[in-house]
């Protein structure tokens, strides 16, 4: 099996410089949509109800990418270095873009799935290169892979400044300047952000289809364990700290929705991660990723919704 999964690391993926370039565009648009519904009333939620947003936070930037480093020693020899640095990169991430409307779906706390979303993905600026290059080092200082965490981080938070920082700024001085307009908008816009992206999704698939049919069955699984272990992560801590059913439903998406599209442009950016390194792993984990918790989010959004909350 070693010799089977470690052929991923050496997959050249139908992707060149105008795929990058649409992939940060959609991202882009993806953050601006979120901003716009980020207030600062959401960052008050730290001092007016702290518990459940310091539980959201620790799930999702501590826990999550610790327990997804004990699930790689686990399985040992069994990944390939760019499959288990995948793993970390996505568990390293934000929540999803998706994640604010399935906690609704799940009637989950919209107000603390917005306030998550938004700490979240301003903290990512900062979080994401420190615990993808923290956890991508204890992982391993033998693989060429691990050259470009400890090489390239600056250029790492670079993209993820010009990419995640740069269209939230911009989206709540949009909110802020014009309120009534944004009211307006931001639903459509974030509907769209969402369409666009999926739209991206299907066709980079469509671009890979014969490798995705001939390798998914090496990450169908380890994505399957990895999302099921964020889910019960985010579950098990909020049920730990007795928070309210609504809470703990949000945060169990939270955590278990990763923004695997801010990985895949991580991935496919040549200045982080040079492809003759071998990112093939890397790029199919957040690939599958960003299918599977859709799937994953909306059928336990659905399963809730039907349920009561007494």
């Amino acid at each position: 099996m070693l010799e089977g999964i470690e052929v991923l690391d050496e997959l050249r993926l139908n992707f060149n410089e105008e795929g990058l370039m649409a992939l940060n565009f959609t991202l882009f648009f993806v953050m601006f949509g979120i901003a716009l519904e980020i207030k600062v009333a959401h960052f008050k939620q730290v001092f007016v109800k702290p518990k459940a947003v310091m539980v959201g936070f620790f799930t999702q930037f501590i826990l999550l990418p610790a327990l997804t480093f004990v699930i790689i020693w686990l399985m040992g020899a069994y990944l390939s270095a760019g499959v288990a640095l995948g793993m970390i990169l996505v568990a390293a991430c934000p929540g999803g873009n998706i994640s604010n409307f399935v906690s609704s779906m799940a009637k989950g706390n919209a107000a603390l799935s917005v306030s998550l979303t938004a700490i979240a993905t301003i903290l990512a600026i900062f979080l994401t290169p420190l615990n993808f290059g923290f956890w991508g080092s204890m992982y391993s200082s033998t693989t060429p892979l691990v050259v470009p965490i400890e090489i390239e981080s600056l250029e790492m938070f670079k993209t993820v400044l010009l990419l995640v920082g740069m269209p939230i700024v911009l989206g709540m001085l949009f909110n802020y300047r014009f309120a009534r307009l944004t009211e307006k908008i931001k639903k459509p816009i974030k509907f769209m952000s969402i369409i666009i992206f999926a739209f991206y999704v299907i066709i980079a698939f469509a671009n890979n289809f014969n490798h995705f049919m001939g390798y998914i069955h090496y990450v169908f699984l380890l994505v399957l364990v990895h999302n099921v272990v964020a889910l019960l992560t985010g579950y098990g801590t909020a049920s730990l700290f007795k928070l309210g059913h609504k809470n703990r439903r949000t945060i169990t998406i939270e955590t278990g929705i990763q923004n695997s599209g801010l990985a895949l442009v991580l991935i496919f950016n040549p200045s982080i991660f040079p492809p003759e390194l071998g990112t093939g792993g890397m790029a199919l984990i957040a690939g599958w990723w960003g299918i599977w918790h859709i799937i994953s989010g909306l059928a336990i959004a659905f399963y809730w919704s039907k349920q009561s909350l007494a």
